[in-house]
């Protein structure tokens, strides 16, 4: 029995899709969830650009709709199916397979990107279990994204070299400048990415052992760990969030910074939050700022993660008072009784300290934070202008410098990560 025999059988959702049979050496699928999408082109040239890899590869782009879909969007997918056959016929020298995997609109109830993303990384472990390849992986990308020339090498070395390495995140930024956008599309992406990066820093500072950017649009995994978390849910948006939660818990989880991939900062309406929605609400609104969790809601948590090893050795009876000494804006979140019984079932299934914190940051975390966040922003502390929020944050960390603006400020953020 293969690795993935039992997911594909209770677990995916359309009959085979390609019936050319793999190459016996493919190693990388990337998967590409398309929805009127306007120049697929675009992103094929900047894959065949890249280095190729010591392996095949191929490259499925899910052309997929709605229900709802407007008569413009769907015309748009027809011209994405017709571009991708024409790849096919005039680029026959491309070093890597190129397929088409078309859903008509209201295939199933609900349909969203999570839906389409699920599609085509379902269709990935079914090719890697006909040639019984488990650490084969899957590359997930968006079809308004380019790449960086060692974009598949990358991430092949990275997991080939290293077999601890299960899934990752990989190193995005959007473009800041140019001539595709008018200049206030870029100075909302360079708001909404800034926030991004200050709340991956602000994660960082607080203590938090698991902090990875969840972007559907750059990441990366083994067929087998993609099984393993059960594979992608059907959420219409967030469903990268949900899934590489999973993947972080499971073991083998990183960050690659060696290589890059480019989203577009377009604005979308197609999806309720993300980095579409996000620069649409911008572009609505007066666009000056993006409002972000303030600093001192990064404090509460650090102190809060601090006390972690003190919550394992202390005694059942010490619980409670504990309890009244942990920040004002985490007991508002969680109730007295809540606590009391959850870190005495963590308590008594642990015997180490070492298993006792896994399980710990397991209950307090990325949901539970967000969750945290969102609440203290709601009457107990305020939220601020990101570019004030980062830069109160990088006096904290320890720079000396004065930051003059929202691009600059980025920048560091930017480089932070990258030598990290």
């Amino acid at each position: 029995m293969s690795f993935a025999s039992t997911y594909i059988e209770q677990r995916i959702l359309f009959p085979r899709f390609i019936n050319e049979a793999p190459h016996d050496k493919t190693g990388i699928i990337t998967v590409i969830p398309s929805y009127g999408e306007d120049n697929i082109v675009r992103l094929l040239e900047s894959l065949a650009s890249a280095a190729s890899p010591s392996c095949k590869v191929e490259v499925m782009v899910v052309v997929n709709a709605p229900g709802d879909a407007s008569s413009e969007a769907l015309e748009k997918n027809r011209i994405t199916l017709k571009d991708i056959e024409s790849w096919n016929l005039q680029e026959n020298s491309c070093w890597f397979r190129l397929f088409s995997l078309e859903i008509k609109p209201g295939a199933i109830p609900g349909w969203g990107v999570g839906l389409a993303r699920k599609t085509g990384m379902d269709e990935a472990v079914r090719r890697y279990h006909m040639i019984n390849n488990p650490d084969g992986i899957i590359l997930s990308l968006d079809a308004d994204c380019r790449v960086e020339t060692s974009y598949f090498s990358a991430v092949y070395d990275e997991f080939t070299n290293r077999k601890v390495r299960k899934a990752c995140s990989i190193y995005f930024e959007h473009d800041l400048e140019g001539n595709e956008f008018p200049e206030e599309i870029y100075n909302h992406i360079t708001l909404y990415e800034l926030h991004l990066r200050y709340y991956y820093q602000g994660l960082k500072y607080s203590g938090y052992p698991w902090v990875y950017h969840t972007v559907g649009s750059a990441m990366a995994v083994k067929a087998h760990d993609y099984v393993m978390a059960g594979g992608m849910n059907r959420k219409q948006a967030g469903e990268d969030f949900y899934l590489i939660q999973k993947l972080i818990t499971g073991g083998g989880y990183f960050s690659l910074n060696k290589t890059t991939v480019y989203p577009s900062p377009r604005p979308s309406f197609r999806v309720p939050f993300g980095t579409g929605a996000a620069i649409s609400r911008l572009a609505e609104g007066d666009g000056e700022n993006w409002m972000t969790y303030s600093v001192e809601a990064f404090e509460e948590l650090r102190y809060f993660f601090s006390r972690a090893d003190l919550f394992f050795e202390c005694q059942e009876n010490q619980i409670s008072r504990l309890y009244h000494d942990i920040p004002e804006g985490i007991r508002l979140f969680i109730a007295e009784d809540i606590w009391i019984s959850k870190i005495t079932e963590i308590k008594r299934n642990t015997s180490a300290l070492q298993s006792f914190r896994k399980r710990f940051f397991s209950w307090f975390n990325m949901f539970m934070i967000v969750r945290y966040l969102n609440t203290v922003h709601h009457g107990f502390y305020t939220k601020v202008p990101v570019d004030v929020a980062a830069s109160e944050l990088l006096t904290k960390i320890g720079f000396k410098e004065s930051f003059s603006n929202a691009r600059n400020l980025l920048h560091i953020y930017r480089r932070m990560e990258k030598e990290s």
